[in-house]
């Protein structure tokens, strides 16, 4: 019998909590620790439409990546059904599904999100980027310019659509960093990278990449990130043959492209 808390530990293997930003709220946040878990449904967020489809599939724990309360921005002092928050919360206690939650530490883990992210792309010689906090992955590619390399991003990561500077400069090395990684531009261009692909870019930031020469590219935060959930499904799957992992179907891009 595997409980919420082996499940956990199991997580904490792959991605250690010492990774983990001092600000983040990884681990088990939701659920009795020694309650058997059943089934185990993997997204990369906790909303209510996941809980549904959790109870949906039997799945009594949810693995995602965002932490369904995150005290560095919201800090959980009410669960009331009138706050979002509280009714997301009220909606697992009540359904009886529990919650574990790897942010920051799957991040930089060894076959994390920026791993997978390098995977999806087809990024070859894969390694830590040098300086920064270890958050970074870059590798190579076949050489081609701006244009064609954001296509092929919005191909490979299904992407909505890809906002990017092109600086007029080939690509062939990149730097990958899912999610809001967009103050690492200096770093990936002070490593000599032509690229770097992340998401949530402000204005300021293409602004100075250009200046910088680094080709810049925004594919959204779900399209770089939702690449973790596949290898990580599997890689629960393979700790706990004895149950069934399955990724979330309901669990989409937040907003629509026009």
């Amino acid at each position: 019998m595997a409980t919420l808390r082996d499940v956990e530990q199991a997580i904490f293997t792959l991605a250690p909590k010492e990774l983990a930003e001092e600000w983040d709220n990884v681990g088990l946040l939701v659920g009795h620790t020694g309650r058997e878990v059943t089934k185990i449904l993997v997204a990369l967020d906790v909303t209510e439409w996941v809980v549904e489809e959790a109870v949906r599939l039997g799945a009594n724990l949810i693995v995602s990546h965002h932490p369904v309360m995150n005290c560095a921005w919201h800090k959980v002092q009410s669960v009331r059904d009138d706050d979002p928050q509280g009714r997301l919360l009220l909606c697992l206690i009540e359904s009886g599904v529990g919650c574990v939650c790897m942010h920051t530490n799957l991040d930089k883990a060894e076959g994390g999100v920026n791993d997978a992210l390098a995977v999806q792309l087809g990024l070859t010689e894969v390694r830590g980027l040098d300086g920064g906090d270890g958050i970074l992955r870059t590798g190579a590619i076949k050489e081609m310019t701006c244009i064609e390399f954001a296509a092929l991003v919005k191909e490979k990561l299904g992407a909505g659509g890809v906002r990017f500077i092109d600086t007029g400069r080939p690509v062939r090395r990149v730097a990958v960093g899912g999610g809001a990684c967009g103050g690492y531009f200096r770093t990936a261009a002070a490593a000599g990278c032509d690229a770097l692909v992340t998401a949530d870019v402000k204005y300021d930031q293409f602004l100075e990449a250009r200046a910088l020469g680094l080709n810049l590219l925004d594919a959204g935060h779900f399209p770089t990130e939702n690449v973790v959930c596949a290898p990580l499904a599997r890689r629960l799957a393979k700790a706990f043959p004895q149950i069934e992992v399955t990724v979330s179907q309901v669990h989409k891009e937040v907003y629509s492209n026009a």
